[in-house]
């Protein structure tokens, strides 16, 4: 059901420093990512806080994450067609086999975007089935898909489902009025979600992404709190599609602006289209005019914890993923649609018909440390996008460069933030 073609076109007209190789051989042996690069844990980047095993929102125990990516075709865009670069991802709070619901809440930190079902995550402080994400036009056909996979489980919730699935716009480098998500790519992801490391950056419902001028996608993280402060796990799962390239911070460093080059463009000779700012643009002309243009683009954020949070304290929780983003130089812009959701594993069994039940909940004066993981692992989840992703071309050949990560670690040390 999963559709590839070969890897992207190589970067052209990118210098480095110093061979990525020979910084990896100065560090501490690297555990690579799913796609064998490394993440933001293995280049020890001075985010902050204590990574879980995983250092992905799976160290929530029971969590498990599926992804259909669609790459297909190349050249110019023929609706219905392609060239198709896009796919869907979803998140199991307990699992796929387990449909208990975890007590949930959602935040909106710019509403440019849509993430269904959360009329009904507000009222009743439930999330009763996965979480999905894919592209903006593909929403309907993803959330009548994981209904008709909802009524096949047989479960003992009621009989009418009202999922959550939200989605980021992929129409530069998609076909994305060709409406190529299908239900049979909904149920695989759903299916075929794992434990593990999940796969990051172009994956899934962030194929088609793109993240502060680099290519983006998803990427994921957690945060570890210490035993005197719980222990408790806090994962983080991102699809970014955000943020101009000269606000791209990490760890404070302003890593955006010392790439300003390898900027979006089209990777063909001939007829180049022209972009919004009246410029033709081509792979050969760098930079492109982005300091011009306004903050744009989405970014979905999923939470999860295994600390015993009640719904109004998730709601905290999911607001400060907007501190995450804003450490990253995310600012929420207009254009943007910044959507978040968090749940809380603890409390099994509370949905129920019996009269009354007894749930645990955290002190509200031992919740900050939770707040302070939350933006840790946010950030880094971003990064890990970012670190994960590689070189694409899409519909008419628009190019996203990937961030190069030897120039990343050069701006790092360069503002003394690496060891």
């Amino acid at each position: 059901m999963t559709e590839r073609t070969p890897s992207p076109a190589t970067r052209r007209g990118r210098r480095s420093p110093r061979p990525l190789a020979l910084l990896l051989a100065c560090a501490i042996p690297v555990a690579l990512g799913a796609q064998g690069k490394p993440r933001e844990r293995d280049l020890n980047l001075p985010i902050g806080g204590t990574p879980g095993p995983l250092d992905a929102i799976t160290d929530v125990k029971g969590v498990e994450v599926g992804h259909t990516t669609l790459i297909s075709g190349s050249g110019k865009l023929v609706v219905g067609k392609g060239p198709v670069r896009t796919g869907v991802t979803v998140v199991h709070p307990r699992g796929k086999a387990n449909h208990d619901p975890v007590f949930a809440a959602w935040f909106t930190l710019n509403g440019n975007g849509e993430m269904t079902g959360t009329t009904w995550v507000q009222e009743s402080g439930y999330l009763e089935g996965p979480v999905a994400i894919t592209n903006t036009h593909s929403v309907g056909g993803v959330r009548d898909a994981i209904i008709k996979w909802e009524v096949n489980q047989q479960n003992v919730l009621q009989p009418w489902w009202l999922p959550v699935v939200a989605e980021t716009y992929d129409g530069g480098l998609n076909d994305i009025n060709g409406f190529h998500v299908k239900e049979e790519h909904v149920l695989a992801a759903l299916d075929n979600a794992t434990g593990g490391l999940p796969k990051e950056g172009v994956v899934g419902g962030g194929t088609g992404m793109t993240c502060h001028g680099f290519k983006g996608g998803i990427g994921t993280s957690s945060r570890v709190l210490p035993a005197s402060q719980g222990g408790y796990t806090v994962g983080v799962l991102v699809q970014c599609n955000y943020g101009a390239r000269k606000d791209l911070r990490i760890a404070g460093v302003p890593v955006g602006e010392e790439i300003p080059d390898l900027a979006s463009c089209y990777a063909v000779s001939g007829n180049v289209p022209i972009d919004d700012a009246g410029v033709r643009r081509r792979c050969t002309d760098v930079p492109d005019r982005e300091e011009s243009r306004p903050e744009q683009g989405s970014i979905i954020v999923v939470v999860a914890t295994d600390a015993p949070l009640l719904p109004h304290q998730l709601k905290r929780i999911a607001t400060r993923v907007s501190l995450g983003i804003g450490r990253q130089g995310g600012f929420g812009g207009n254009g943007s649609g910044d959507i978040f959701i968090a749940f809380s594993t603890a409390n099994p069994g509370t949905w129920s018909s019996e009269r009354a039940t007894t749930v645990s909940m955290l002190t509200n004066d031992r919740i900050s440390p939770l707040f302070v993981a939350t933006a840790q692992a946010t950030e880094a989840a971003i990064t890990n996008a970012l670190l994960a992703a590689e070189t694409t071309t899409g519909a008419n050949d628009l190019r996203v460069y990937a961030m190069p990560v030897d120039r990343m670690l050069a701006a790092m040390r360069k503002y003394g933030r690496l060891k």
